[in-house]
């Protein structure tokens, strides 16, 4: 009895431990619609994998916030990566960049929108 309580014990142990490791995210951002100017689109950034469930996503436009975005609700995998979804409606005009922030353990990192165009 005593092996198998230290051995459940151990497994316990080993899975918390692994919890413990930070995951980066992985980062796509992508129009509903192919872009294009003058025409109104949503803008999305999935965000997915990473570990610890702290986060923070910005969508910018010229390095600016973009005002009205939208975040689902943290999801989780059985693994304990999580993952998060950002939209906001958009008007692409010639010039604009469009890009989204993302700011994990204190790393920030901008992932940037590349249109169809």
């Amino acid at each position: 009895m005593k092996i198998l309580v230290c051995a459940f014990v151990v497994g316990l142990l080993s899975l918390a431990s692994s919890q413990d490791k930070t995951s980066s995210p992985k980062v796509e951002v992508y129009s509903k619609l192919p872009g294009e100017y003058g025409k109104v689109n949503t803008l999305i950034c999935h965000v997915t994998d990473f570990h610890p469930p702290e986060i923070k996503i910005e969508l910018l436009r010229n390095r600016q916030a973009i005002p009205g975005a939208m975040q689902t609700d943290l999801a989780f995998e059985a693994s304990w990566h999580y993952h998060l979804t950002k939209h906001v409606p958009f008007t692409p005009q010639p010039g604009d960049t469009f890009s989204c922030n993302v700011t994990h353990v204190g790393i920030s990192k901008i992932y940037t929108w590349e249109p169809d165009m």
